[in-house]
């Protein structure tokens, strides 16, 4: 028995290297069949994890993408994979609601009220932009501020994950006027 995580690895590879424990034969050839599974695969995702930040530092948009706080090269990989291309839509706003991160419109009585975000749109890069999101605001829970007066009073006044989906929605406008006005990030 052994804690689960990455951590745990070595302490597994030594009961089932060591020959005095009890473990039966076929115990052992199966841990083997794993941990060899695991190691691996461990090498795969390191070597395209360093492909893609290799790809970050030398493509130009991807490079450009990555000054974005919260979003790093696997976002603006992403990004680039998935996305159409971004002068399809009229507007940053467009793009965040191809994305999923646009409140509903609901109006009745020429009053429109705002509400839920919806869940449709393209998952991935949604995904990696809330969690980009929320790194962000970690960030600015620990520092007890932040030179964005905008987030700082979102985060003080709003629950962390409705501010880490609109900070989100930020983002991605943000992404979509980088890339069509072909502008390095500058904070506001």
């Amino acid at each position: 028995m052994a804690p689960k995580g990455p951590a745990s690895l070595k302490l597994l590879e030594n009961a089932l290297a060591d020959e005095s424990s009890d473990l039966p034969d076929p115990v052992r050839e199966m841990g083997a069949v794993y941990l060899e599974q695991i190691a691996r695969l461990t090498d795969v995702i390191e070597r395209l994890a360093n492909e893609l930040e290799d790809a970050s530092k030398t493509d130009c948009e991807l490079r450009r993408l990555c000054t974005i706080p919260g979003i790093g090269p696997v976002t603006a990989g992403a990004v680039a994979a998935f996305a159409p291309d971004l002068d399809t839509f009229d507007s940053g706003r467009n793009f965040a609601a191809w994305l999923g991160l646009v409140p509903r419109r609901r109006s009745t009585g020429g009053k429109a009220r705002l509400g839920a975000v919806s869940k449709m749109g393209q998952t991935d890069i949604r995904r990696l932009l809330i969690v980009g999101a929320m790194s962000v605001i970690r960030w600015v829970v620990r520092k007890g501020g932040s030179p964005n007066r905008w987030l700082a009073a979102l985060v003080a006044r709003k629950p962390r994950m409705v501010a880490a989906v609109a900070l989100a929605n930020k983002m991605a406008r943000m992404i979509w006027a980088m890339s069509t006005k072909q502008e390095d990030y500058r904070m506001a």
